[in-house]
């Protein structure tokens, strides 16, 4: 009698070690096919079963099906997303009811399903089901199948209910995590379309939209007045969707990166004043004044041309932004180990709540049904984007609305 609860005692240890083992398994993948592989292996040794085998819910079609089974051999592969009917099956049963069943002897089971092992050529004879359940919803069902030795005793339903607990909520995590990687495949083609789509379109639209700006250029030099403002409308509306059309191009430089920079020593104030001179014409036709503090004598390792975009789109936005006969101005300076270049206006300014926003994708301060100003509202984006690429950083002060505003791109030197 003693020897006997030793044993017992002892059988306990083993299944538990062995289910403290498997939880450990369980923790450690998040993919479906592995994590079934060892639940199927350990299910069948703690309950001391010839088999075992998993049916998942596919809340898709209302349908139990077959996931996984601790045979190998390929009839009992081909059970794999068979279906398991909800009435006339013992699985089914522990689906609807929610609770394990046992049936030592399924000939005498008017639940036994018996087509599955017709299907693979299998006699199941008994059979230990229990319901799989995470965040208290059932999501399966676990089956040994076959106790080597009769009956199913309590232990084995215990533990196989442990087993199960610890399998639902690592299955649905798998899940969840497979759900997400292909949302994530999913989205990334879509980018992609989306990018081949905008580089597709902007090329088609630049040859029509450079013949338009080609012949209203033309018409400005006609002595007739009339053509001449109607030619200047023309222009003026070609050149703003020019400028959308180079937005357009210019969002794949959001995903720059240090690796992409072609990077060169460049004299400051010649990069500033080449960028300068860009804006210029825009600037004086608005009546701005354009001011450069004289600066030492100084180079830097840049890539001139996208460094060169960030900082025409902070010009374009002080020219675009500060009321006509304004003031735009550029200070650079060392500050420790950094360049800051400074972009000071007397424009419209930016209250304190919008100084991180303006930096998002698609963002106008502006109401988009009454703004005065037009764009896409990416130029700042873009332009933050290519100065971290740099390794450095690019933010705005301004004490609030009408008082004007000051961005900084802070570079690292040497």
């Amino acid at each position: 009698m003693q020897e006997t609860s030793v044993q017992k005692l002892e059988q306990r240890v083993r299944v538990l070690t062995r289910l403290a083992e498997i939880t450990a398994v369980l923790n450690s993948t998040m993919k479906l096919k592995p994590l079934l592989n060892a639940l199927m292996e350990s299910a069948a040794e703690i309950a001391d079963s010839e088999a075992a085998s998993v049916l998942l819910w596919d809340a898709n079609s209302n349908e139990l099906r077959f996931a996984a089974t601790s045979n190998k051999d390929e009839s009992s592969l081909q059970l794999i997303g068979k279906v398991v009917p909800l009435e006339g099956s013992i699985a089914g049963k522990v689906m609807r009811e929610n609770r394990a069943i046992i049936v030592d002897n399924t000939q005498e089971s008017l639940e036994h399903y018996d087509k599955v092992d017709k299907a693979i050529a299998f006699q199941t004879r008994s059979l230990l089901g229990v319901p799989m359940r995470s965040k208290n919803r059932v999501i399966g069902v676990l089956e040994a199948v076959n106790k080597r030795s009769l009956p199913w005793t309590d232990d084995d339903e215990h533990f196989l209910e442990i087993l199960a607990a610890q399998a639902a909520v690592a299955i649905e995590n798998a899940q969840l995590v497979a759900a997400l990687q292909k949302a994530n495949d999913e989205l990334s083609q879509l980018d992609k379309l989306k990018g081949d789509f905008i580089a597709i379109a902007s090329h088609e639209l630049r040859t029509p939209l450079g013949v338009i700006l080609g012949y209203a250029s033309f018409l400005q030099d006609s002595n007739d007045e009339e053509v001449r403002g109607l030619a200047s409308k023309v222009v003026n509306s070609a050149t703003q969707l020019r400028r959308i059309i180079e937005d357009l191009t210019n969002l794949r430089y959001f995903e720059q990166g240090e690796a992409d920079l072609n990077k060169e020593t460049v004299h400051v104030d010649e990069f500033i004043r080449e960028n300068l001179a860009e804006i210029r014409p825009v600037a004086e036709a608005r009546g701005h004044k354009l001011h450069i503090r004289p600066m030492m004598p100084m180079s830097i390792s840049i890539d001139r041309v996208r460094l060169g975009m960030a900082l025409s789109n902070i010009l374009n936005n002080a020219v675009r932004f500060t009321p006509e006969n304004g003031e735009i101005r550029i200070d650079v300076e060392t500050r420790g180990r950094e360049l800051w270049i400074m972009v000071k206006d007397n424009g419209i300014g930016i209250a304190p709540a919008n100084h991180e926003r303006i930096f998002d994708r698609f963002v106008q301060v502006e109401d988009h049904m009454t703004r005065q100003n037009g764009g896409l509202g990416i130029g700042l984006s873009i332009a933050r984007a290519l100065v971290q690429a740099h390794g450095g950083r690019l933010w705005v002060t301004s004490p609030g609305l009408n008082q004007g505003s000051t961005f900084i791109i802070a570079l690292p030197l040497g």
